[in-house]
Parts: C-alpha cells; sequence; structure tokens
C-alpha cells in the first residue's frame, strides 16, 4: 500500500532536520542512529549518503552497518530500502493499531512503504468522538493517518487523523490436507478453509507452509504477498486444536478474536492467597434472607435481592452485589488482567472468565449458605414505584438460597418446591409485590420496547448440540431486570453528588441519518414518522404498538432495532436513551465486568467506605478505559454471536434439504438474509434462487421486486425455505426458499430503461440493460 505525503519516507527527500555533523564520512552506529532519530521519518541509503557526503567505495561501508544494525534490532526496514529508527515514531503517516496493553491503552505502530511495521508502540490518543459517532470502536488490526506529539511525561502519543479500515493480519480456519488417504491425517500442503464468512474463497497451503498441520486441524494462518492471478497463498503460524472437537466453534471464535485465555501466574497467585472477609467494619447483613435469582446455566451469582413491605404501601429493597473490589485492588496483577480482559465472555460450552475462577466462581460468587462480602443498596420506594431514597453500606451477607428464574416463577405461579416452599411467603411474594409497584414506574417512564429473543442452545457433556430454541422470558427475569436497574441508577446518582469520577453506560439517541432512513421507510408502509419531531423511546414505542398488527409488526421492529445506536462506556453523561434515564452506570455485575468495578471502587472512595477504593485517577485516564472495555465488550459480543453461529450451522448440518419456517430479516442487493423461526440461526437466500426475472433492490422499502412480476421479497416476510447448504466451520447457512413472494404492482418502463428514484440495480458484467439484472433459478 502506497500513499503520498503521509511522512514515512519518499524517494528524494532529505529529513526535515539533519543533525549537524563535525565531520563528513561514513559515521559510527551511534551517530547514524541519532540521525535516524532526528529525522524521525524513514529514508533510504541514497539520503543518508547525500546527507554525511559518502560517496564511492564508502557507500558500500554505509550498506554493511545499516544491516547489522537491522540485525542488532536497532533500526527497522519499512520498504524495499528504507529505513528507520525503532526508538523515535514519526511524526505523522500511517498507523496501525496492534495491540491493548495491560493498563487497557490501544497500542499502534508506524507502517512503511509495504507495509512494514517500524517505529515503537505508541499511546493511540482519545477517540471518543469516533467512538460515538463513526461506528464500532477502534480495535486491533485497525489502520488510520495519525500525527504523533510528545507528552509532559516525554512519553508519546498518536493521533487519529483518518481511520482507514482494518487489515487481516491473520486467517483462522480449518487446513484440509490434499493428500488425506484412508487411515491417515495428511501431511505436506493443501488448502485452508476459512472460518470468516467474508471471506469466500479457500487459501492455498504449500507443502513448505503448512508447519506440521495434519487434515482437519483448527489452525491460524499468515497471508502471502499476492501478485496477479490464481488462488492466493498462506503459511500456517499456529496450530490449536482439531475440528473432529464438538467445541470447535467456540475454540475457533476465542483465537479468531485474540480473547485472552487463562491468567499469569501473578493473578492465580493472588487470587489462590485470597481468603474469606470477615465482618470486621461492615454492616452486619448475614441475619436478612437474601435470595440470587439468574439462568439454569448460571455460572457465577454476583447480585442477591430481598424486600419487604412499608406502611403506606411503599416497599424496600435491598439489593447486594459482589464486593470484587475487596478482592481485586488498584494496580495489583489481577487488576491489570482484568482491565485487559475487560468482561467475561460466555459460550454455549464455557465460560472465558474475567477474574480466576477461585473469585469468579468461589470467593466473589454470591453462593447460598456462604458468608460473603458485599456492596449492599438499600432502597425505598413508593406504592407507584418511584424511588424515595437510598443509601450504600459494605457489609458481610449469606444467600438464604440460590434460585433459577423458572424456579422462582414456578413458585409464584402456585408450583412451589422443597427449595422454595418455606421462601414463598416470606421472600418471594415481597419481592413481587415490589416488582408490580416498579413495573408501573417504568410503565410511565416508556423505555424502548423492542422485541429481541435470545437463543438457547443445548449441549451434551461432550459438546454436541441435543437442541436449540429460544430462552424462556419470565416475570422472574422482569423482576431483577427493574432492580438491577435502579441499582445503577442510584449508583451514578450518588457518584455524580459526591462529585466522583464515573464511567456512564450511555446510549446515545439515534442519529439523523437513521432517523431519516426510518421516516421513508414507513412511508413506504403508510406510517408517519414526523421528522422535525426529537426522537424518544416513546415515539418508537407507538410505532411499534400501531403496527403490531399489521402484516409489517416483524419488519418494522427489526427496522427499529438497526435504528438504534450501541450502547458504549464513556465518562460523559449522554444518558441511556433505550431506558429513557438521565443518570446511568453499571453496578451490579463486577465479577463479569470492569465497568462495574470502577465504580464499586468510586463508591467506596466516595463514601468513605475504605481503602480500597479508586484511586486518584485523571479524566483522561478514565476516557482511555472506557474505550478500552468498549472495545472489549464488542470484541466479545463478536466472538460469542461466531460461536453461536457455528453451533448452529453444525446441529443443521444434519438436516441439509429439510424446510423450515423463516423471516426474511435483511434485503440486499445480493439476496437476502432469513432467520429461522425454529432455532433462530441466519442464512442467505442468494438472488439467483428468488425467480428468473430481474430484481430491484429498492433500498427504502426494504425489498427487491421483479422487473416482469412485481414480485416482492421485503423485509419481515414470513417464508418457507430449503437449506441447501450449512457450513460450520464459518457458522453459514444457504438456503431456498420454496414459498410464493408477495404480489405488488409491476415497475414502469423507466425503471427498465435506469434506476428509479429509491432503487439500486445491479448488473452482470455482460448482462442486461443498466437497471435490471437477469436472476435464474
Amino acid at each position: 500500500m502506497k500513499t503520498k505525503g503521509r511522512g514515512n519516507g519518499q524517494k528524494g527527500k532529505s529529513p526535515k532536520k539533519p543533525v549537524k555533523r563535525p565531520a563528513l564520512g561514513v559515521p559510527d552506529k551511534a551517530t547514524l542512529l541519532a540521525f535516524l532519530n532526528e529525522a524521525k521519518t524513514a529514508i533510504g541509503p541514497r539520503e543518508i549518503a547525500i546527507a554525511f557526503g559518502i560517496k564511492g567505495d564508502e557507500r558500500r561501508a554505509l550498506k554493511a552497518m545499516l544491516r547489522e544494525l537491522a540485525d542488532e534490532g536497532a533500526i527497522a526496514k519499512t520498504g524495499r530500502k528504507e529505513v528507520a529508527s525503532r526508538t523515535v515514531p514519526p511524526e505523522g503517516g500511517m498507523f496501525q493499531i496492534i495491540e491493548i496493553d495491560s493498563q487497557g491503552e490501544l497500542m499502534a505502530r508506524a507502517l512503511g512503504r509495504e507495509d512494514e511495521l517500524y517505529g515503537p508502540l505508541v499511546r493511540l490518543a482519545s477517540m471518543r468522538a469516533q467512538v460515538r459517532h463513526e461506528g464500532p470502536p477502534p480495535g486491533v488490526g485497525d489502520r488510520f493517518i495519525g500525527k504523533t506529539r510528545q507528552t509532559q511525561e516525554g512519553e508519546y502519543e498518536v493521533q487519529n487523523i483518518k481511520r482507514l479500515g482494518r487489515v487481516i493480519e491473520r486467517v483462522f480456519g480449518v487446513f484440509m490436507a490434499a493428500d488425506v488417504r484412508p487411515g491417515q491425517a495428511g501431511s505436506g500442503g493443501g488448502r485452508l478453509v476459512p472460518a470468516d464468512k467474508k471471506q469466500r474463497h479457500d487459501l492455498m497451503i504449500l507443502p513448505e507452509h503448512a508447519k506440521g498441520a495434519r487434515n482437519g486441524d483448527l489452525v491460524a494462518a499468515r497471508l502471502l504477498p499476492h501478485r496477479g492471478y490464481g488462488p492466493k497463498k498462506a503459511e500456517i503460524i499456529e496450530i490449536f486444536g482439531n475440528n473432529e472437537n464438538p467445541k470447535a466453534a467456540s475454540i475457533l471464535a476465542i483465537a479468531a478474536h485474540g480473547i485472552p485465555m487463562g491468567f499469569t501466574a501473578e493473578e492465580e497467585e493472588e487470587a489462590q492467597s485470597a481468603g474469606p472477609a470477615p465482618l470486621g467494619n461492615r454492616e452486619d447483613l448475614r441475619h436478612i434472607p437474601f435470595v440470587t435469582i439468574d439462568p439454569d446455566d448460571a455460572r457465577d451469582h454476583d447480585d442477591a435481592v430481598y424486600a419487604e413491605a412499608l406502611p403506606g404501601g411503599g416497599h424496600k429493597i435491598l439489593v447486594a452485589i459482589a464486593d470484587v473490589a475487596h478482592y481485586v485492588t488498584p494496580g495489583s496483577a489481577l487488576d491489570e488482567g482484568a482491565l485487559m480482559r475487560g468482561n467475561s465472555v460466555y459460550f454455549p460450552d464455557r465460560v472465558v472468565p474475567m477474574l480466576p475462577e477461585r473469585l469468579s466462581a468461589d470467593l466473589c460468587s454470591l453462593m447460598d449458605g456462604v458468608e460473603r462480602p458485599c456492596l449492599a443498596l438499600e432502597i425505598r420506594i413508593d406504592a407507584g414505584g418511584h424511588k424515595q431514597s437510598h443509601r450504600f453500606v459494605r457489609g458481610l451477607m449469606k444467600s438464604a438460597a440460590s434460585l433459577t428464574y423458572t424456579q422462582a416463577q414456578m413458585a409464584i405461579d402456585g408450583m412451589p418446591d422443597a427449595v422454595t416452599a418455606p421462601l414463598l411467603d416470606t421472600v418471594l411474594k415481597p419481592l413481587w409485590a415490589a416488582y408490580r409497584a416498579l413495573e408501573k414506574a417504568r410503565d410511565q417512564r416508556e423505555p424502548l420496547e423492542i422485541n429481541s429473543p435470545e437463543r438457547k442452545i443445548i449441549l451434551s457433556p461432550e459438546g454436541k448440540v441435543l437442541s436449540i430454541g429460544l430462552r424462556d422470558r419470565f416475570d422472574a427475569h422482569r423482576l431483577i431486570e427493574e432492580m438491577m436497574i435502579l441499582s445503577n441508577v442510584c449508583a451514578a446518582e450518588t457518584l455524580e453528588e459526591k462529585r466522583s469520577p464515573l464511567i456512564y453506560r450511555v446510549h446515545d439517541q439515534p442519529s439523523e441519518t437513521k432517523l431519516a432512513a426510518l421516516g421513508d421507510f414507513l412511508a413506504t408502509v403508510n406510517m408517519k414518522w414526523a421528522k422535525g419531531q426529537p426522537p424518544s423511546p416513546a415515539r418508537f414505542n407507538r410505532v411499534l404498538e400501531l403496527a403490531a398488527p399489521t402484516e409489517h409488526a416483524e419488519m418494522i421492529n427489526e427496522i427499529v432495532l438497526r435504528t438504534q445506536a450501541q450502547a458504549i462506556y464513556d465518562t460523559d453523561n449522554l444518558g441511556h436513551f433505550g431506558l429513557n434515564l438521565r443518570k446511568y452506570a453499571h453496578f451490579t455485575s463486577p465479577i463479569r465486568r470492569y465497568a462495574d468495578l470502577i465504580v464499586h471502587r468510586a463508591l467506596i472512595s466516595a463514601l468513605g467506605l475504605g481503602e480500597d477504593g479508586l484511586k486518584k485517577t485523571s479524566p483522561e485516564q478514565l476516557k482511555k478505559v472506557a474505550e478500552a472495555i468498549t472495545a472489549t465488550e464488542r470484541r466479545g459480543m463478536a466472538a460469542e454471536r461466531e460461536a453461536t453461529d457455528r453451533y448452529v450451522a453444525a446441529f443443521l448440518s444434519e438436516r441439509v434439504g429439510a424446510t423450515f419456517d423463516a423471516r426474511i430479516t435483511s434485503v440486499n442487493r445480493f439476496g437476502v438474509f432469513v432467520r429461522l423461526e425454529e432455532t433462530g440461526g441466519d442464512g442467505l437466500v442468494p438472488v439467483m434462487r428468488l425467480g428468473s426475472e430481474y430484481f430491484h433492490h429498492d433500498e427504502a422499502g426494504h425489498a427487491l421486486i421483479g422487473s416482469e412480476t412485481g414480485d416482492r421479497w421485503e423485509l419481515g416476510a414470513k417464508v418457507r425455505v430449503r437449506l441447501l447448504e450449512a457450513t460450520p466451520v464459518s457458522g453459514g447457512l444457504l438456503f431456498d426458499i420454496v414459498s410464493q413472494p408477495k404480489v405488488g404492482p409491476v415497475p414502469g418502463r423507466r425503471a427498465l430503461r435506469g434506476p428509479a428514484r429509491g432503487t439500486t440495480p445491479m448488473r452482470k458484467p455482460g448482462g442486461p440493460p443498466r437497471g435490471v439484472t437477469r436472476r435464474k433459478r
């Protein structure tokens, strides 16, 4: 990749500020390094020779010295000839993010003429504006045009000027040996089947690049230089399992997204040396019959609840949260590791925890019958669910029972078991009474009501998929959600009142561009969206309510969901649009989220609850932490989604040829994506499978329209599909639609001559006239 004027060296240019030389001639190594450091740019032997007045045979000596310095690691080659110092970054040019350090900082290095990395690792300056408004936050692999500066502390940082996108450094997938024979695993060369759905073609692996990989191995490979025609080649650099492993789906996702696995010896030592927390100065809460209510497959318990009625119809709610801050102190190995991970990542077959098991599943987990330290919150609400007061304490509690959502719901519905029966009148019914009050306040607040079901994958002990369905949704879920939301509000309010540093959980309102697209779409289904009025959750809810009895309900639900911004962590309070709350911070899950641990520490310091609170932290440092944990959250979500897709594809691979009920979830120029109602699996129906005519892509109407018949395949439509292909390696599903399309008006002749207003025509090379595209079955 070659870019003009990016400040990392161009032929014919001498350095900006050459150092003064006492004499001309071949310099010694120290003088040459000082010259390169002061140049702050990549330059070639010719420019160096000119600067030092080197001529004739002396040039050979210069080249030999440059080779020696490169072998010693003092300088880096940035192109075919250019070199640069490894100790000083260039003043500007192209950079690439290389890693996230132990403090959560994004670190970048400069790029040379031929994409060679050089110079030292440089900290990336704050990019909050891009995190909020320019799509996903920056991450490892991203490239950008940057400008460096030296801070007051003498360190270097680079400011992003223009984001350029992400480069694929490594490709993950399954190695398929070319010479496999019965009873053999294969050896030598073969091909790499990529695990990324976007990688459409296999990569060639020559024998000298296989590095001992055997047929079916899960591998990471480095792309090799590719010029001209023919298949792309790659070199295997890591082998981390075999595709025959039923748990290969999550193994691939963990490797591909760089999810940190395991813990350092220092982290394990700190975790193992920890012990139960004494009562000390804590408030004794052991007499209160707290209960935890979690999913059936919960691996840790970091919140417990209790409620009781108050005179006048109000309620007192107690929420106890695991006191992780007691065990994970600022600057410790556990703290650095937790920041690097950012959060726990959950897969159908495993969890990659933020903290060692000694803490996450033992000392910090609020297991029943065991004393555990907690940061507790007492909230008093009136009969309408409105908060009257709250206070935080640091306590010692003992859970009365660890319940599942199903278990608690069945008890309330009149089917208690041996565990819930003794708790029904004293614990569960008061909790539900408090929830009913909170429900009233929630209805008045009108948060965004979008239906977004979650898939649940059931595995055998060996890791084979037994079944896939949608998770049940009970009032028990909503009870815990409402109490946790209220607790998060209390945490944000308290820290604001104390003027404490704070990382908010913010959800910005939708952008003007997305709102305009929503308005254009609603017009196609005869619904109105007043563009001059500010957006609000209530407005979106009215749209969803009006759409509910119509055939467009699912489609509109999907469009409204896509219109929303993504929630992030930030030190600036933008409020939480979806929840319709002005102040909101994550407080209730410190076992699995670093953001919550920061809020715990801030509360401990602000309220004088101990010496292990938040240390003096600059606003800029806290912003960096917010950006880092936003990036790790996105990384974990992507890995979880990919692993789930692979498990679904593996489950369906034995049902190729079967038909399923589905719904169209996305419409593109190249086809439609559908989601199966039975399993939630997502897959593509290529446009060539939709009919034997030309199809226009109506972007505003989210539909593909047949130019001869007016047949419409539109977002949200229910369809019957046949599974043509399932690829467990990538999680890809390919379908054919066997049901009939919706009949619509035939496009006018203008559409056949050129693009109709609001549509995007497609054309194959050598195909039909512009504006239409032939599709064959």
